[in-house]
């Protein structure tokens, strides 16, 4: 028996036999064409449409997040500037299964330099890559393995287009030993309910050997015990019952309330987050609207996705945050196209206040929409760095009609100044993934810095603590939205430091109202003390584990 360490993402644990994910495709031979530049550049036109109809297809399948994934793969394969590098090297004699190659590679090293968002889209262009040199040769692409029993699956990484469409009778587990918590395979895995370990870093381990995947605990035991085994099998049971029990409002123990909400990347998911016990809408994202579009859409068509949402939810509170562009997300009628930083650039509501007809469009469309339903509409801007930008936002929202206005915590100057941007903001929502890349300096994206990328760090809390103490003196409501949330010993911590929502996948809501309900304000506030008086992130959840 060994144990494998990575990053588990939910609460879930599985055991079963490995069957590794289908290796790359032989790189193509460099070697000139023998059938001239038009029939190759034909090949490759044919070739790119058909590997672009295939995901746009698994994205309807899939749905969800899924959906918004795999149609930003299909854009990656028709991208003019990769068509225009291909034709130059066929024109230059290559074939055209090496020019896709040379020329989708030498884009992937530049989203890699750029990192963030845009460096981890480089293992999604890859994948594209394969696609269209499988189509090209006339063989399936690599993809997932079909032993013809159940298994877990054990992969470098796992491509959009693999996850989105995952047999889950058949996939018992995920583990990946590269990625982090934020990477494509841990959202959709997240989102899908999978069991997962990912960024595990190289692993030995053999077809149809048997291992136990344990998300909870972040780890991978390889040929497991009968006592492991029998064990797994009664957290899984015990797991499954609580998520088959009735709905009922989030709390603790003690019956103090703790609203659970939801992370929806569009309207097409507020059914499913309802059914599935979400009492609101936590982080409405609203850049499905504009990243496909190379200007701004009309209030009209923003007016109505808005309301569908709302529509979606009478009476209860829907966090819609404004448009987050810039750095990961850049658009052509929004931010610079020659930032050398954009991460630390023009991005969020600076974006947004550089181009401010982009965001009063936004804003009225919201009012509107508002206008026409009964949801409870909370309105707030990303990347809030400074008292001077929220006193902006606010003023503008409110000028246009918009009650509840507040502001996303994300960087450390927000949050040591929380009490000063709640007295002017409504409330605040911490966006723990971006709070704990700039309180660290650590890319979420970057595998050689996932150690650093913990949402347990107490240099995260002790921040996070700051805002909630902000809102508790100027009476306002902190919530979080960030992947944090999610985590149910982690929600425990973040009420015990005054976080008076959460807001996650829909998938995880359940686990989140199990853990809450096994303890009292005060045993949370004891835990997430012991959780503060530690030097590191292992340290801090093994405190909580101890005090919970």
């Amino acid at each position: 028996m060994a144990e494998i360490h990575g990053v588990g993402i939910g609460q879930g644990v599985a055991v079963g036999p490995v069957a590794h994910m289908a290796g790359r495709l032989a790189p193509p031979s460099d070697a000139p064409s023998a059938r001239g530049a038009d029939a190759e550049k034909a090949a490759v036109s044919e070739a790119v449409q058909a590997v672009a109809a295939e995901l746009n297809a698994r994205g309807e399948r899939a749905g969800g997040s899924a959906q918004d994934v795999l149609e930003a793969q299909a854009m990656m394969a028709e991208d003019p500037t990769l068509a225009d590098s291909v034709a130059a090297r066929i024109d230059a004699g290559s074939t055209a299964e090496y020019a896709v190659h040379a020329a989708f590679a030498e884009f992937a090293e530049q989203l890699q330099a750029l990192g963030g968002y845009l460096g981890e889209r480089a293992a999604d262009l890859a994948d594209v890559a394969q696609r269209v040199i499988a189509h090209l040769r006339g063989v399936p692409a690599p993809g997932v393995p079909e032993p013809g029993h159940p298994f877990v699956l054990v992969a470098e990484d796992l491509a959009p287009a693999d996850t989105a469409l995952l047999d889950l009778e058949q996939v018992l587990a995920v583990v990946t030993t590269e990625g982090g918590p934020t990477s494509h395979t841990a959202i959709l895995a997240r989102e899908k309910g999978i069991v997962a370990v990912v960024g595990t870093g190289d692993i030995d381990l053999a077809d149809n050997q048997s291992v136990l995947v344990d998300a909870a605990n972040d780890r991978v035991v390889s040929d497991p015990t009968d006592d492991e085994r029998a064990e797994a099998e009664e957290r899984r049971a015990a797991r499954a019952a609580a998520q088959a029990a009735p709905l009922t409002p989030g709390a603790l123990a003690d019956g103090t309330p703790v609203p659970l909400l939801a992370n929806l990347g569009s309207p097409d998911g507020a059914a499913e987050a309802a059914a599935l016990g979400a009492e609101g809408v936590g982080l409405f994202r609203t850049e499905f609207l504009f990243l496909s579009s190379d200007e701004a859409p009309s209030v009209e068509s923003q007016r109505e996705s808005y309301r569908r949402m709302l529509a979606a939810f009478p009476g209860r509170k829907v966090v819609v945050r404004v448009l987050d562009a810039g750095a990961d997300k850049p658009l052509p009628f929004l931010t610079d196209a020659d930032e050398e930083n954009p991460a630390l650039g023009r991005r969020g509501i600076r974006a947004l206040q550089h181009r401010e007809n982009v965001l009063r469009d936004q804003l009225t469309a919201l009012a509107q929409a508002d206008a026409e339903t009964d949801a409870d509409l909370w309105v707030m801007a990303p990347m809030v760095a400074t008292t001077s930008e929220t006193e902006y936002f606010t003023s503008l929202a409110r000028e246009l009609g918009l009650k509840t206005v507040g502001v996303m915590v994300e960087v450390p100057s927000s949050a040591l100044l929380a009490s000063e941007i709640l007295a002017t903001a409504d409330f605040a929502s911490i966006g723990t993934n971006d709070l704990v890349q700039y309180t660290m300096a650590a890319d979420r994206l970057l595998g050689s810095v996932a150690h650093l990328q913990s949402p347990w760090h107490p240099a995260a809390l002790r921040l996070i603590k700051m805002v909630a103490d902000g809102g508790r003196a100027n009476g306002k409501p902190v919530g979080v939205c960030g992947e944090a949330a999610a985590d149910p010993l982690l929600a425990v911590v973040l009420v015990g430091l005054g976080v008076s929502t959460l807001s996650m996948s829909p998938s995880a809501l359940a686990d989140v109202r199990q853990a809450l309900l096994a303890h009292t304000l005060d045993e949370a506030r004891r835990i997430a003390a012991a959780a503060l008086a530690t030097g590191s992130a292992d340290e801090a959840r093994e405190a909580a584990r101890a005090a919970a």
